[in-house]
């Protein structure tokens, strides 16, 4: 090339050299480019202030090469990154919806050889650059400026590991003396965010059709479920990204803070009969620049396999690697009939709504109807229906909606044995009707399995392993489900719940503030807060000020005066418990059908003495109480409740029956999370009727078995605060193993069963023996067995 007469362009405080095929800043630093991103870049600096179309420029910067547009779609993501472009700027580079970019910044051809604003050109420092490799991985030549980077990298991240190290040490020392701190102390979340994690926030509808809402948002859910099928990826929920529904505004640093995640995709669909328009872009939420966008105008039919498509083509633009069974998944078409598919959509829109309600359910179990009409072998849809319809018969506790439930899980799977939605509502079927838990296990394993950012499958399986009693295994899905949901307060709530039934305090309040600041406007974090005044400090009056501090709007269904009525009777001030019961105008307390008004204002009868109005109190409660035992003699809950009635009765014979019988019928061996939950209702029987060693000996063991630990009400709740304060163990106090239980620290819970809880078809895998005569195959022998 004559560079005496290769042109130098300027723009905006950069310059081009074309000779030396150089980028340059205004102080002369060099910006490395890889050739065909300088092309790019040259060929639009060339014909500044025109919409180039795609094609136009793919052909000027690939004319020997036939490329994807997603080619041509990274190299503009690059140059607004090396020219500092901001997310939704117009300073440089600019996109023309569905034709191509136009080159924005006034451009100057300068004499060859003059420098920028004065400054030389440091071209002693250029790059030698290889196509195909980022920019930001090129390192200068020069040794001197090497060595420099080298020792600058050195010792930051030195620095960085003395950081991580105070923080571990601070958040170790913070939390060493929790039973659980091992497993689950880390790192700040926001030193922890994934290069590879991702949020998909709601799709804006953009259809002429309003009722075409559903149908967006289908399409978004369809899209991050099929994403969270991706092992190297971590997806976060749904549910967390629902609050960042209003396009306007989006913050996608602040967004990305919030929800844990490295990546951002946002989209738009338009939707006008039988064809759809789906804008997508996928944004690093650090930098708020572009990373890859995406047009797709489609017909109906041709957009079944969209989500799998998106889903490939986002994993490669993250760097995700697909695994073999991973790519056929995305690539299998869930059904063939457009119509089908559209109803199906329309069915997650109303599956996924935000604060969902039951009238949302019946909407999505109609439209996954009629899509199983149109296409009998849409295996997916059975799915779906199967889970919608066992939380309406959960809800209801209608038995013929179990069996519809169980019936479409069945069919999900004959229809596609691989499914993982089908396995999960097989498991959910075998976990709320049929109570097989360990099988429930297995087919929330598969489906973990094929989807293992999904967290409603976390949650599932953190309910049966705390039945199942193994509690470390449980605190760790809950854990997980959190970091995948982070914005979902029923999900945090959970969490927190379980570091609760395992007495770890610390972990508790931690989880509930968290959960308070993502849900301020529900009451029961605050009211957990208060309950732990008691069980950690021995404080109620702190717990009872919390509960003052909670908004009357707060308290529509009486939860909250459920706590404050407990706690004043913790501090025995039964003088306000009273007003407390007299204020609710309410018949029963929420959750608290078998506790009616009446059972309460029994207890604080007979705590303050008046056995007459405690009995004409309890009178009243005995028929509804022993009315549904008699209708469902399986709910062992009331039917343990009826024994604890009796014993307040002193109708010593019946509350030992029932008591007895709602814990051998379902002991802890089957059941670790309901059974020691009754049998601390057993050991508040045997209290109240004047069995002293048997209410010992349950309280001594039960001190340390995760699970016995609830609120508001629950006189039986087994910590050593309870025992203190409640006035129901006041039989007990003149014990001598009684008073060097109360004398003592709490008792540290034990997080592994003590009962043995076995399955005859259960297996355990032993390390495999290495062989191979040499050591460096003990990691394959360990990988095969883990396999």
């Amino acid at each position: 090339m004559n560079t005496a007469s290769a042109p130098v362009y300027e723009f905006a405080g950069f310059r081009i050299d074309t000779a030396k095929r150089l980028l340059t800043r205004r102080d002369g630093s060099v910006l490395p480019l890889t050739p065909r991103v300088f092309e790019t870049l040259l060929y639009l600096v060339e014909h500044s202030g025109e919409v180039l179309e795609r094609q136009r420029l793919m052909d000027a910067v690939w004319p020997d090469a036939v490329v994807e547009e997603n080619n041509l779609t990274q190299n503009i993501s690059i140059l607004r990154r090396v020219l500092g472009q901001e997310r939704g700027s117009n300073e440089f580079i600019v996109t023309a919806p569905g034709r191509g970019y136009r080159f924005v910044p006034e451009v100057k051809q300068a004499e060859n050889g003059a420098a920028l604003s004065g400054t030389s050109p440091r071209s002693d420092q250029v790059p030698q650059i290889v196509e195909g490799e980022p920019p930001e991985n090129l390192w200068p030549q020069d040794a001197a400026a090497l060595g420099r980077l080298k020792l600058r990298s050195l010792l930051l991240a030195a620095a960085g590991i003395l950081l991580l190290a105070l923080v571990g040490f601070a958040l170790w020392s913070r939390q060493a003396s929790t039973p659980v701190a091992a497993a689950l102390s880390t790192a700040p979340e926001a030193l922890r965010i994934s290069e590879k994690s991702i949020a998909v926030l709601p799709f804006t509808n953009l259809s002429d059709e309003k009722e075409n809402a559903y149908f967006a948002a289908g399409l978004q859910d369809d899209v991050l479920s099929t994403l969270s099928k991706i092992r190297e990826l971590k997806v976060i929920s749904r549910t967390s990204v629902m609050s960042y529904e209003k396009p306007e505004g989006r913050n996608m640093r602040e967004i990305g803070q919030a929800l844990g995640a490295a990546n951002v995709l946002e989209g738009s669909v338009r939707r006008a009969g039988n064809r759809v328009l789906v804008n997508i872009q996928l944004i690093d939420a650090r930098s708020d620049l572009h990373i890859w966008s995406e047009r797709y105008d489609r017909t109906l039919a041709d957009s079944i396999g969209l989500q799998g498509e998106l889903a490939t083509q986002i994993a490669a633009a993250l760097r995700a690697q697909l695994a073999p069974t991973e790519k056929t998944n995305l690539e299998t078409r869930p059904t063939e009939n457009p119509e089908a598919y559209a109803l199906y959509l329309q069915g997650r829109g109303q599956e996924g709504a935000v604060n969902r309600s039951k009238a949302n359910r019946v909407a999505a179990v109609q439209w996954y109807t009629g899509a199983i009409a149109l296409d009998p072998g849409f295996a997916l849809a059975y799915a779906r229906r199967s889970i919608v319809t066992s939380e309406l018969a959960y809800d209801a506790g209608a038995d013929a909606l179990r069996v519809e439930a169980r019936s479409d899980a069945e069919e999900a799977l004959r229809l596609s044995p691989s499914l993982g939605e089908a396995h999960t509502a097989l498991g959910i079927s075998l976990y709320k009707s049929s109570k097989d838990f360990a099988a429930a296990l297995r087919e929330f394993s598969i489906a973990a399995a094929t989807s293992p950012n999904e967290p409603d499958i976390l949650v599932k399986m953190a309910a049966v392993y705390r039945r199942q009693g193994r509690w470390d295994e449980a605190l760790a899905a809950s854990q997980r489900a959190a970091g995948l949901d982070p914005r979902n307060g029923d999900v945090l709530i959970r969490a927190a719940n379980g570091r609760a039934l395992v007495r770890d305090w610390s972990g508790a309040r931690a989880g509930f503030n968290r959960a308070q600041n993502i849900v301020p406007d529900s009451a029961y974090p605050e009211i957990a807060l208060a309950y732990l005044e008691v069980f950690q400090n021995n404080d109620p009056a702190a717990g009872r000020k919390i509960l003052q501090s909670i908004p009357a709007h707060s308290n529509p269904d009486g939860e909250v005066s459920s706590a404050r009525w407990d706690l004043a009777m913790l501090q025995r001030d039964y003088v306000a418990a009273e007003k407390i019961l007299a204020d609710f105008t309410g018949l029963n307390f929420p959750n608290e059908e078998a506790h009616p008004k009446t059972f309460h204002q029994g207890r604080t009868a007979l705590a303050r003495g008046d056995v007459e109005s405690a009995e004409r109190y309890f009178r009243a409660t005995l028929p509804a109480l022993d009315g549904h035992v008699r209708e469902d003699p399986g709910d062992l809950d009331w039917r343990a409740s009826l024994g604890l009635l009796y014993a307040y009765m002193q109708r010593k014979d019946d509350a030992l029956r029932e008591g007895r019988r709602a814990v051998e019928m379902e002991p802890e061996s089957r059941n670790a999370y309901h059974g020691a939950f009754r049998a601390a209702k057993l050991a508040l029987i045997y209290a109240l009727v004047g069995e002293q060693e048997h209410a010992i000996t349950l309280i001594e063991r039960l001190l340390t078995t995760p699970g016995p630990v609830q609120w508001p009400d629950y006189p039986m709740s087994m910590t050593l605060a309870d025992l203190r304060l409640r006035w129901e163990w006041d039989s007990l106090r003149s014990h001598p193993r009684f008073q060097k239980i109360l004398a003592g620290p709490e008792p540290k819970t034990i997080l592994a069963s003590t009962v043995p809880v076995t399955h005859e078809k259960s297996i355990a895998v032993l390390p495999f023996a290495n062989l191979s005569g040499d050591p460096e195959n003990a990691y394959f022998a360990d990988g095969v067995k883990e396999e």
